[in-house]
C-alpha cells in the first residue's frame, strides 16, 4: 500500500505489535501508542498530511531536558521540514483511560514553545481539543481554537483559524445568545419566551449539524450563511431543522408541526452571528455555565419558573455525593441543572474508577519480572480493551449506558422547560432521555414512587394546587408501546403505579397526597412537592430541596415540619441569603432542607416510639381528663333535663373546648419526649456567600472548596458538615 495515499488504515501483527508508518517499524501495541497511530490515520486521511511532513517521538528541546518528546510534529510543507524550519503543529496524545485536563494542555503548550509552533493538539478519543499558541506573549500564551489547519489551507484559512473560529468562553457564549435572542425579539416582534424558543430551534439545528461533522468526518460546514444562500429551495434553514427533527424524534423535544419561525433574513443573521462558534469541541461545563446564564438572563422569572444558580446546585450535589449505580430525580426540572450535575460527578467517578483499574494493572505487569516487553504490551492491550467495552455509552448495559439511560430522571410541567432541560442535557454528554414534559407530582415511565436513591428539586414557589384541579385522562395518556417498555424495566411496581394513576382520573389532584389539611383547601405547591419528594425516595434515600423560609419557621405550618420528621432525617437545614435568587428573578429569602429518608427498620423503630411517647402522655391526664368529662358530661345532663338549652349549649362547648385543647397539649407534649427519645444532631449553618450576587456575577463561596472563599473561612460549609456527620461532638462545645 502507498502509505502517502488518502487511505491510510491501522496495522497490526496479531502479536501486541503495532506499524508506524511514520517511523517505518513495528511498536508494543500499548493503549497510548495506538491512540498515536489512531490519529496519524486521521491526519493523513481527514486533513490531508503526507506521512514525510510528520515524525513522532521528537525531542522539542535542547540537551538536558530529554523528557520533552512530542508525540507527534506536523511541518506546514515538506520543504520547510528539510530545511530545517520548525513545525507548525504538535500533537500530544493520552490512552484513553487517561483523563486530559490543565496538566495536559500545559505540558502540550511547553512542547509548542520549544518548538515554535503556532498550532498543538491534545487528543484521545474522550476528547481532542485544538489550541493556538502567541508565541510573543508569556505563559500561558494559547487559546482554544475550532480546528487545525488541513495541509492545504491557504495562509488566510490558517490566518482565520488563529483570529476568528474559536470555542466558547462563558461570557462569550452567554453574550452572543443574548445577542440572537435580541435580534429575534428586535426583528421580529416576539415576546422573550417566543424569542428564545426560536434561538433554541436554531442551535439545535447548529449542534446536529456539528455532530454530523463529526461522525461522518465532513469538511463541508452546512451550519453557514453561505451554504443557506447557495440552497434553491424556499426555507433551506427549515429544511435543516427537519432533519433536526427526525434525528430527535424519539426524545419528543419537537412537535411534528414545528418550524423556525422567522423571516429568512432573520435566520440568516443568527447563523451568520453562531457560524464561527463551535459548539461540539466546547468544554461541557463551559457550554453549561453560559446557557444556564443566558436562561436566567431571557427569563428572570416571567414564565413563573427560575433556574438554580449553579452554585447553590453544586453545594447540594455535594451535600449528598452521588455514587456510581444511584438513581436521581428532579420532579420540578427547569433547566435540568441537578440531573446535569449529577450526570457529570458520577461519569467522572466511572472514569477515574476505570483510570486506576489500569494503572493498577499496568503497575503489577511492571512489577513482574518474568514477562518481556512483548507480553506486557500484549496483556496491557488486552486489559484496556476489556476497560474500554465497559465504559461504551452508545452499548447498552455499561457502565455509561447505565448512567446516562437507568439514572437520570426529570419532569417539568412547562413544555419550554422540558424541552430546554433535554437541551442542555443533549449539550452536556445526554441522559436526556429520562426527562418528561409532564406534571411532576404525576407518575409518569420510570418515575413512580420508592424508587429512588437521589432528589434534588428547587419547586416553584408561591403558586397553588387549587382544590378542583383535577387529574385528566389525557394528562396521563402514553402510547401502548411506551408502556409496554417501561412494564418491561420496571415490572410489577411500574404496572401498579400506573393503574393507581389511571384510577385516580377525575380524583383533584391534592386528593393523592396527606399533608393537605381539608379537601376543599388550596395549598402551595412547595409544600406538596415536599410529600411528592418523600414518597419518591426509596428508603433510606437522601434528599435535598430550596424551600422558602416560612416553611421553617411559620406556626401554621408545623404540620409540614412534623410530616417530614416522620418520616426521614433531618440531615441539615442551610439558611441563605436574601438576594441568592434575585438574578433569577425570584426575591423569596430560602433555605436548603436535607432529609434523609427512614429505612424500614428506622421507620418501624420511630413509630414504635412515637407510640409509646403517645401513650404515656396520655396515661399522664388520663385521670384528670376523666373526672373532667365527668363533670361536664354530668353538667349537660343536668342541663337536659331542666330543659336549659343555654346551659346545655355552654357545656356541650366547654367540653369540646378542653377535649381540643387537652389533645393539642398532649400531641405537643408526646411529640417532645419523642424528640428527646429519638434524638439526633441536625447541622445548622446560616452562609453570607454563596458564590453569586444579586445581579448574578460570580462572588466569594463559603459553601463549597474554591478559590474565593471569604476571609477568615477556614472550612467550607460542605467540609463542615461531613465533620458534623463524622463526629458532631465539636459543634457542641
Amino acid at each position: 500500500m502507498n502509505e502517502t495515499a488518502k487511505t491510510l488504515a491501522i496495522k497490526t501483527d496479531g502479536k501486541g505489535k503495532i506499524w508506524s508508518p511514520i517511523r517505518k517499524k513495528w511498536c508494543h501495541e500499548t493503549p497510548e501508542e495506538r491512540v498515536r497511530q489512531e490519529y496519524v490515520c486521521v491526519l493523513v486521511n481527514e486533513y490531508g498530511y503526507p506521512l514525510e511532513q510528520m515524525d513522532e517521538e521528537i525531542q522539542v528541546t535542547e540537551r538536558g531536558a530529554a523528557q520533552a518528546r512530542a508525540d507527534i510534529l506536523i511541518w506546514r510543507t515538506l520543504d520547510e521540514r528539510s530545511a530545517g524550519k520548525t513545525a507548525l503543529i504538535v500533537v500530544e496524545c493520552k490512552a484513553d483511560n487517561v483523563a486530559i485536563d490543565a496538566r495536559t494542555y500545559q505540558q502540550g503548550a511547553n512542547y509548542a514553545q520549544y518548538e515554535r509552533a503556532r498550532f498543538f493538539v491534545t487528543h484521545n478519543h474522550r476528547e481532542t481539543k485544538y489550541w493556538r499558541v502567541d508565541l510573543q506573549r508569556r505563559m500561558p500564551n494559547y487559546d482554544e481554537i475550532e480546528n487545525i489547519p488541513h495541509a492545504d489551507a491557504s495562509d488566510k484559512e490558517i490566518g482565520e483559524l488563529m483570529s476568528r473560529l474559536r470555542v466558547f468562553k462563558e461570557d462569550d457564549f452567554a453574550d452572543l445568545l443574548h445577542k440572537c435572542h435580541n435580534v429575534i425579539r428586535n426583528r421580529e416582534a416576539h415576546d422573550p419566551t417566543k424569542a428564545f424558543d426560536e434561538t433554541a430551534k436554531i442551535l439545535f439545528v447548529k449542534v446536529w449539524v456539528e455532530r454530523e461533522l463529526k461522525a461522518k468526518r465532513q469538511r463541508k460546514n452546512l451550519f453557514t450563511v453561505d451554504f443557506l444562500e447557495s440552497q434553491l429551495g424556499d426555507d433551506p434553514l427549515n429544511d435543516l431543522f427537519e432533519k433536526t427533527k427526525k434525528h430527535y424524534e424519539k426524545d419528543a423535544i419537537f412537535s411534528r408541526d414545528d418550524k423556525i419561525n422567522l423571516k429568512p433574513e432573520t435566520g440568516k443573521e443568527i447563523v451568520r452571528l453562531l457560524q464561527a462558534y463551535n459548539l461540539s469541541d466546547t468544554s461541557e461545563d463551559i457550554k453549561g455555565i453560559a446557557f444556564e446564564r443566558f436562561l436566567g438572563r431571557t427569563f428572570r422569572g416571567e414564565i413563573g419558573q427560575f433556574f438554580t444558580p449553579r452554585p447553590i446546585v453544586e453545594f447540594m450535589i455535594q451535600m449528598l455525593e452521588p455514587k456510581e449505580g444511584e438513581t436521581i430525580c428532579d420532579p420540578a426540572s427547569g433547566s435540568g441543572g441537578f440531573l446535569i450535575r449529577f450526570f457529570e460527578i458520577v461519569r467522572q467517578q466511572i472514569l477515574a474508577d476505570a483510570d486506576r483499574q489500569y494503572r493498577g494493572y499496568a503497575e503489577k505487569l511492571t512489577s513482574d519480572p518474568g514477562l518481556d516487553d512483548d507480553e506486557r504490551a500484549r496483556r496491557l492491550t488486552k486489559k484496556y480493551a476489556e476497560i474500554q467495552q465497559t465504559l461504551e455509552q452508545k452499548k447498552e448495559d455499561t457502565r455509561l449506558w447505565k448512567l446516562a439511560n437507568r439514572c437520570i430522571y426529570g419532569t417539568d410541567k412547562n413544555d419550554r422547560m422540558a424541552r430546554t432541560s433535554k437541551m442542555n442535557m443533549i449539550m452536556h454528554g445526554d441522559g436526556h432521555g429520562g426527562v418528561h414534559h409532564w406534571n411532576g407530582f404525576l407518575n409518569v415511565n420510570g418515575i413512580f414512587e420508592g424508587r429512588f436513591d437521589l432528589i434534588l428539586t428547587n419547586p416553584p414557589f408561591g403558586a397553588k394546587v387549587e382544590s378542583d384541579e383535577k387529574i385528566l385522562e389525557k394528562e396521563i395518556e402514553l402510547d401502548p408501546d411506551i408502556e409496554d417498555h417501561y412494564a418491561s424495566i420496571y415490572d410489577e411496581p411500574y404496572r401498579q403505579a400506573r393503574e393507581a394513576l389511571k384510577a385516580a382520573v377525575g380524583k383533584p389532584i391534592a386528593s393523592l397526597f396527606k399533608l393537605p389539611k381539608s379537601e376543599g383547601s388550596k395549598i402551595k405547591t412547595e409544600i406538596l412537592f415536599i410529600e411528592r419528594c418523600l414518597d419518591l425516595l426509596r428508603p433510606g434515600g437522601r434528599m435535598g430541596i430550596v424551600l422558602p423560609e416560612g416553611v421553617f419557621n411559620n406556626p401554621s405550618l408545623a404540620h409540614v415540619r412534623e410530616f417530614a420528621e416522620d418520616r426521614a432525617f433531618l440531615r441539615a437545614v442551610v439558611s441563605l441569603p436574601q438576594e441568592t435568587f434575585f438574578s433569577s428573578g425570584a426575591s423569596v429569602k430560602a433555605s436548603l432542607l436535607f432529609l434523609q429518608k427512614f429505612t424500614h427498620a428506622e421507620e418501624a423503630d420511630y413509630d414504635s416510639q412515637k407510640a409509646l411517647a403517645r401513650s404515656e402522655t396520655e396515661e399522664q391526664y388520663c385521670e384528670e381528663m376523666e373526672a373532667e368529662r365527668n363533670r361536664l358530661e354530668a353538667a349537660i345532663e343536668a342541663a337536659k333535663k331542666a330543659k336549659a338549652a343555654d346551659a346545655r349549649k355552654a357545656a356541650q362547648k366547654e367540653l369540646a373546648d378542653y377535649e381540643k385543647r387537652m389533645e393539642a397539649k398532649i400531641a405537643a407534649e408526646a411529640r417532645a419526649l419523642l424528640k428527646s427519645r429519638f434524638n439526633y444532631p441536625v447541622f445548622l449553618y446560616q452562609a453570607e456567600k454563596v458564590g453569586i450576587t444579586a445581579t448574578g456575577e460570580a462572588d466569594e463561596n463559603e459553601l463549597v472548596a474554591n478559590e474565593r472563599l471569604p476571609a477568615g473561612v477556614e472550612q467550607p460549609a460542605v467540609e463542615l458538615y461531613r465533620a458534623f456527620r463524622q463526629d458532631p461532638t465539636p459543634f457542641f462545645v
